[in-house]
């Protein structure tokens, strides 16, 4: 083990192997600790603001457009920069983990991009987080490559076009100290990524391309263009270079997504409708409202009333500023040991992405590269050759902000929901702990996103005097702990890998708890 030596003030709590060392240099982590000093106090700002808002709507403030921003709303004439080649075609987008097989078979899926992802599909212990720069260092020079398990893996010689996506902005990266206070996780990974890799991405035709997570409001997204600005500065790129996705999964963004896109103007690459966070995201900000109570997660899809228009006040924001609509997730994976099933699963994506290609959305995304041909079909079937549908502009598009808040549908909550919510949630709490934050669980891809509904989902069905199974029993706290020693008993049994019992430990207490607890991955993170 190595420490280099860093300026005063920079602090690693870690192991820093001589690999590890090649990308925490002295002089990229200078960049961490200049953007940590300059942006720290605003993000912890911005984070009291969202607890202070939160109080608000437990209290029953209901979310509405916002009435100092009307002037960006109303003015037509703005448009988002002009984007650069790489990115006007994304018709398929594949997403997953930073792993070295995952980051080599995405790349050559033959998905027009690829998203890599630091933060919901992937735990962030350490070696997973450094490791994970060193494998995209290594991919954007063409230089990865695995052998495991007798098999080779490498690059090919055409490759999806590469975008990021650093931590949300409650997440700190304990490890790493500036001044004594735990860096923010997502300027960590995105520093470091910056730094490294910049100037080659645009030496080979791309650049610096990100996705931005879990966003509450405007002015989180003016702090992103901040840190933008500072960055290539310090690196000395032009303005403008960084392109960025803002990920619209917080039912408050929805409400500001103009703005979103105006703040980020210079630098933003779209928007895309993050399904899963949303829907939790619906169930936490309501978690006390006695009206609002969800059917079972399988029940709650993109034609429900409140996703509909979600989806489509999307799609028509963007289109009108200039900017790509990315849909959001189909969490369905190919089943290669059951053809029935795998035929039903194949027919939900091709759906999925046939109505969000005729609505007029730009691409999709999907967790699997054997899906990428079925979607890329749905997609090139509405475009043809264009590479995007921007012209296409939905003016026959009229969402309210009671359409937006229009949660159904209520029922069926069902003993079976309630069980794979708890089963869903164990195993991925289990997987998770013992470092996987991307797991197959019953021919579905879960990441904390769908792990959060699942947890989310049974601690309001406790609470709410709507949370009653169809056949006429409550969902208690007492039916609850009854039904975890058999979910845990049935993971088991499947010789899954994971540290299941505390998993089960984890979930039983915050879905049964009192206190609301905001994210699954902040009390997880402390025992990684």
């Amino acid at each position: 083990m190595t420490t280099p030596n860093y300026a005063p003030g920079i602090q690693i709590n870690a192991p820093i192997s001589a690999e590890f060392a090649a990308i925490l240099t002295p002089e990229a982590m200078n960049l961490v600790a200049k953007l940590h000093r300059a942006f720290e106090p605003r993000r912890q700002q911005l984070l009291a603001a969202r607890v202070e808002r939160a109080k608000r709507l437990d209290a029953g403030e209901r979310p509405d457009f916002l009435a100092e921003t009307k002037h960006i709303r109303e003015d037509a004439s703005w448009k988002i920069a002009p984007l650069p080649k790489a990115l006007e075609c994304r018709r398929v987008e594949i997403t997953g983990p930073v792993d070295a097989k995952m980051v080599i078979n995405a790349f050559n899926s033959g998905a027009d991009s690829y998203m890599t992802d630091f933060e919901d599909s992937n735990a962030p212990s350490w070696s997973n987080q450094i490791q994970g720069q060193i494998n995209l260092k290594a991919a954007i020079r063409r230089e990865l490559s695995l052998e495991q398990n007798g098999k080779s893996y490498k690059l090919n010689d055409k490759i999806a076009t590469l975008q990021v996506r650093p931590r949300g902005w409650h997440l700190n990266e304990k490890h790493v100290l500036i001044d004594g206070v735990p860096v923010h996780g997502g300027i960590f990974d995105f520093a470091l990524f910056m730094f490294h890799n910049a100037k080659e991405q645009i030496a080979r035709g791309a650049g610096p391309f990100f996705y931005l997570p879990k966003m509450e409001s405007h002015l989180e997204a003016r702090l992103w263009n901040d840190v933008f600005v500072m960055t290539q500065n310090e690196i000395g790129l032009p303005q403008g270079t960084v392109k960025a996705t803002v990920l619209i999964e917080t039912i408050v963004a929805a409400f500001e997504m103009e703005e979103i896109l105006f703040e980020l103007r210079e630098h933003s690459a779209g928007l895309n409708a993050g399904r899963w966070d949303y829907i939790f995201s619906c169930i936490k900000k309501f978690k006390l409202d006695t009206n609002f109570c969800l059917a079972d997660r399988a029940k709650v899809t993109m034609t429900a009333p409140f996703m509909r228009a979600y989806a489509l006040l999307l799609l028509k924001t963007c289109h009108k500023r200039g900017a790509p609509a990315i849909g959001g997730m189909s969490a369905l994976i190919p089943i290669k040991n059951d053809p029935a099933k795998n035929e039903i699963a194949m027919a939900g994506i091709i759906g999925d992405k046939r109505r969000d290609a005729t609505d007029g959305y730009d691409g999709g995304w999907v967790a699997h590269p054997g899906l990428v041909e079925a979607s890329m079909k749905e997609f090139v079937a509405v475009l043809g050759d264009k590479p995007n549908q921007w012209s296409k502009t939905r003016e026959d598009v009229n969402v309210a902000a009671s359409d937006l808040l229009n949660f159904q549908p209520e029922t069926p909550i069902t003993e079976a929901g309630l069980r794979m919510n708890i089963n869903v949630g164990i195993h991925y709490l289990g997987a998770w702990l013992a470092g996987n934050g991307c797991v197959p669980i019953h021919n579905l891809m879960e990441d904390a996103a769908t792990a959060e509904i699942s947890r989310s989902q049974v601690w309001q069905w406790i609470r709410s005097p709507k949370g009653v199974l169809d056949d006429g029993r409550k969902v208690t706290a007492d039916m609850v702990r009854a039904l975890v020693p058999e979910e845990l008993a049935k993971i088991k049994a499947g010789g899954f890998v994971g540290k299941f019992d505390r998993g089960a430990e984890i979930f039983t207490q915050m879905s049964t708890q009192d206190a609301f607890e905001e994210f699954l991955t902040l009390p997880l993170y402390a025992e990684l």
